[in-house]
């Protein structure tokens, strides 16, 4: 048996705890959620509009609710999570609005007859969503789904069970069907038992790569399509051309939003050698002024990380980069809390021996690299095993964009860090995972695309 615990990082008060669940109330849940599917596939998904946009109106009523149990839960800074909130209705409206259209059978060109195909649910998808966007991650999977008609059996993280408990509650008051989304606190036993159930039909998982690669594992051995997106080591390249108003600008965040707990966020500051001197300062300049406290607090721009074990194991890791040659540019002063506090770090000198420069570094530590050119650049930032997001600062977008095209990443973006928004896709390559969210191509991660063909004046 695994609990799942409430704990705040700031003040490490235990607040509530989950059992895992009975091996009746699995079944009872898997069965919900597929009779609800059996019903889903017979209907038009427009029929599931107004739904969805009750539940983000659910969401609205309830956003101030929300946004605090996440940062209670993980120390999230409380306007950073009316933001992911905010993020969760749009993402709720944009597939009310579009999910159906997008939904229509695809005509298809053949001279064999007049060919489509349907765009068709293929039964209940598990979720194994992480901590460091307790709503955000769930919901990115779940409305898309919603529409196309796959119920979703939620498997949370074991730090943000009050959130995921939350979240279920106010998505069953805005009328959502039961078995529309079920939240499990599922032991990894259990995990491997309900993914191997037939009436999972898809698996989708943001987390780490070690999760990711015991989920993938488990969902292939029993043919289950899955979509991972797991860490990134992202590149943020700034060239000699960048203006020094937009670099300050996204620089400003780069590494501290969500105190650096983001899949996307700019690991990897590469800076060509002519504005090197001049990120460092930038960066310093920034970290400098952060004010640590209670992330519940307006005033706080610095808030802990969501647990104690992550700031320990972010200790461990910037100690090994120092012992083997890398240099601390800049730390924050001691931070006199008990709260999960780890101080912004700069790290430069960074060598390709080094443990840590194929690792993530998931916290607010920026690790600063000096290239002579661009080529040199790209070059780096191809170095790595993971490719999830990307960077680049420069004047010249048109040249940016040819630059974009040759790394080996998943998303990258001009003049500024790490964006998201229901119309974009996300998601890498590498060892960053496979497959899509959001726009487009997530609704389609889950979609049967049924083929069908009139050869009647072939036959005749």
């Amino acid at each position: 048996m695994s609990r799942y615990q409430s704990i705040n990082p700031y003040n490490g008060d235990v607040f509530a705890t989950f059992e895992n669940p009975t091996d009746k109330e699995i079944e009872e849940s898997l069965n919900l959620a597929h009779m609800l599917y059996k019903k889903w596939r017979h209907e038009d998904p427009s029929t599931r509009s107004k739904e969805l946009l009750a539940i983000a109106g659910g969401f609205r009523e309830n956003e101030d609710k929300m946004a605090q149990m996440m940062t209670l839960e993980i120390g999230k800074l409380f306007s950073e999570a009316k933001e992911e909130v905010e993020l969760c209705i749009q993402i709720c409206e944009y597939y009310a609005v579009n999910g159906a259209d997008m939904l229509k059978p695809q005509p298809l060109e053949s001279g064999l007859g007049n060919a489509y195909y349907l765009k068709q649910p293929t039964g209940v998808v598990l979720a194994c969503e992480p901590w460091n966007f307790p709503l955000y991650q769930v919901i990115r999977v779940f409305a898309p789904n919603f529409m196309v008609g796959n119920p979703i059996i939620l498997k949370h993280a074991h730090n943000v069970p009050s959130s995921a408990a939350l979240m279920a509650k106010i998505i069953k008051r805005a009328g959502a069907p039961e078995g529309s989304l079920i939240n499990l606190y599922l032991s990894y036993d259990q995990l491997a038992q309900v993914i191997r159930d037939p009436r999972i039909q898809g698996v989708a998982l943001t987390g780490s790569e070690r999760g990711g690669s015991s989920v993938a594992e488990e969902a292939g051995k029993n043919l289950k399509k899955s979509t991972m997106e797991l860490g990134g080591n992202d590149p943020f390249i700034v060239l000699e051309d960048a203006d020094k108003d937009v670099l300050r600008n996204v620089l400003s965040d780069a590494r501290t939003y969500n105190d650096g707990q983001v899949c996307t966020s700019s690991k990897r500051i590469i800076v060509v050698k002519s504005r090197y001197e001049e990120v460092l300062r930038e960066l310093k300049s920034l970290y400098e002024v952060l004010k640590p406290g209670d992330p519940l607090d307006s005033s706080t721009t610095l808030a802990p990380m969501n647990s104690e074990g992550a700031k320990e194991k972010l200790e461990k890791q910037v100690q090994e980069a120092v012992d083997h040659g890398a240099q601390i540019y800049y730390q924050h002063p001691e931070i006199e809390s008990t709260g999960a506090f780890f101080p912004p770090t700069i790290l430069t000198h960074i060598g390709k021996d080094n443990p840590v420069f194929d690792k993530e570094l998931f916290g607010p530590v920026a690790e600063v690299h000096c290239v002579e050119d661009e080529d040199e650049a790209i070059k780096l930032a191809n170095d790595s095993s993971y490719g999830l997001g990307s960077s680049i600062i420069s004047k010249n977008t048109a040249h940016a964009e040819k630059l974009a095209a040759k790394i080996e990443t998943g998303m990258t973006v001009i003049n500024g860090r790490w964006v998201t928004a229901p119309e974009l896709p996300f998601g890498g390559v590498k060892k960053s995972g496979y497959g899509r969210e959001l726009g487009k191509l997530g609704l389609m991660a889950f979609v049967n695309e049924h083929l069908v063909i009139d050869t009647t004046s072939e036959n005749e």
